[in-house]
């Protein structure tokens, strides 16, 4: 895709990018899709996708009590446990506040790690990357936040959640839904959001101004960025999903750079 290639203007080292859709038919690649880059932030959407799979697995359920008083799992995947967001302090009663919370994902992780009996990096490597054979991807450390991948590896993610094997659809569908809808918060990188829309582990773009995603992304784009020069999203009106992979740092050039390349390949992919 003649799209991809604007990340060859991008102020970075090294960057790659691809396009995945729905049937899981990669549209492009760009750059050096086997180079393994820290994921940040983008590592919350594949521990979600664990936890879910713990979920069905009969190991958790969604509205077990889990982290602080009043929260359950749900809670801590849609970031409305009230915990805050890089401490392991309750700033808000579960349920009232989009609180952008790692502290929040590590609770989950150390939730799902005793009830399945062995590390969540394992659990997630056993139950998501194995399966799809993501073999350069890792999860150790915090599940918010310390996850290394590919772009190829991400596309064999995005694939999967466009048409689930490991989960029922049905799922899918849950995580890519609302959770506690109305409540707003912050947008890490962008602001106060009113509504801040979150899945289960996904943030759903809706109406969202700024954003990191394209003007022409439908309401229904779901996914994530991370603070170290990644986004994942998944645009289910276009039947296709990007990954964007970078060696820098997310900053204004990420606000600058990300929403053009969105719009330049959802407007390849009308055209094709």
């Amino acid at each position: 895709m003649q799209s991809l290639a604007q990340i060859e203007n991008w102020p970075v080292t090294t960057a790659a990018a691809a396009v995945v859709r729905a049937d899981g038919t990669v549209a492009g690649t760009y750059g050096p899709t086997s180079h393994r880059f820290p994921l940040a932030s983008v590592t919350k959407p594949i521990a979600a996708y664990a936890a879910l799979v713990a979920y069905e697995e009969g190991a958790v359920e969604l509205d077990e009590p889990a982290g602080p008083e009043g929260s359950t799992v749900r809670h801590l995947l849609a970031h409305t446990s009230g915990l805050a967001f890089d401490e392991h302090r309750v700033t808000a009663p579960a349920g009232t506040r989009r609180l952008y919370s790692n502290a929040g994902f590590e609770v989950l992780g150390d939730h799902i790690a005793k009830a399945a009996d062995m590390p969540f990096a394992e659990y997630a490597r056993q139950a998501v990357l194995e399966p799809l054979g993501m073999t350069a991807t890792t999860l150790d450390g915090s599940p918010a936040k310390d996850g290394v991948s590919t772009v190829d590896d991400l596309v064999r993610f995005a694939a999967e959640v466009q048409a689930p094997r490991l989960l029922d659809p049905r799922t899918v569908v849950e995580a890519m839904s609302v959770v506690h809808p109305g409540l707003s918060g912050i947008l890490p990188g962008y602001g106060h959001q009113k509504p801040n829309d979150w899945g289960l582990g996904f943030e759903i773009r809706d109406s969202k101004s700024p954003h990191w995603t394209g003007s022409s992304s439908s309401p229904r784009t779901f996914g994530h960025f991370g603070q170290s020069g990644t986004f994942l999203w998944i645009d289910p009106q276009a039947s296709a999903a990007c990954v964007a992979l970078a060696d820098r740092a997310f900053g204004q050039w990420a606000i600058d750079a990300w929403p053009p390349l969105t719009d330049a390949v959802l407007a390849e992919l009308k055209q094709r």
